[in-house]
């Protein structure tokens, strides 16, 4: 099974109840178990700022599914929770889930960038993805993960929020079991 890291963010529709139902459609993927999930954390928009804060968090996830099949399932996980594709880029969205880490592959083409092509700037991605790997991680593309939070830009608004319970998911021990 291949260990996959995932970044979750939402700032419409209640972002925590869109990111609790991410989760539990995450623990009911097929050939798939949800294994951890970081606390999680408020943080302002990339993009415009006329929209709300962000809430967003990491998922470790261990797969049979290949990346491309994997991606094909988050994206119906969005859409099942209502996100809206338009062009604008960064602009405000009901749930975005995105592959971080997909084992030690490295991916780029039109459809995906993995590792994920701008995780090192974003500590609202990093410090999530840090409760659930070590920090001595060396990425497929020979980046330390200590080494990008250490060269991460400071956001002095982010806030860490809670660290949500995934045994109240029975769907996530159903598949512990499988």
């Amino acid at each position: 099974m291949e260990q996959v890291y995932l970044g979750l963010g939402s700032n419409l529709a209640e972002p925590v109840q869109q990111l609790d139902a991410a989760l539990t459609a995450l623990a009911q993927l097929p050939e798939t178990r949800l294994i951890a999930v970081s606390a999680y954390y408020s943080s302002a928009p990339l993009g415009p700022s006329d929209q709300p804060r962000y809430t967003n968090a990491a998922a470790h996830l261990a797969t049979d599914l290949t990346a491309y099949a994997l991606l094909d399932q988050l994206q119906a996980i969005e859409l099942d929770q209502g996100r809206q594709r338009k062009a604008e880029r960064w602009g405000p969205r009901t749930l975005d889930l995105d592959i971080l880490l997909f084992g030690e592959h490295i991916l780029d083409d039109e459809r995906l960038c993995v590792p994920h092509y701008h995780m090192h700037a974003r500590p609202f991605v990093l410090l999530p993805l840090a409760e659930l790997c070590p920090a001595d991680l060396q990425l497929p593309d020979g980046r330390r993960l200590v080494d990008l939070l250490s060269n991460c830009p400071i956001d002095p608004t982010l806030q860490r929020l809670h660290t949500p319970q995934l045994g109240t998911s029975t769907a996530a021990n159903k598949h512990r079991n499988d």
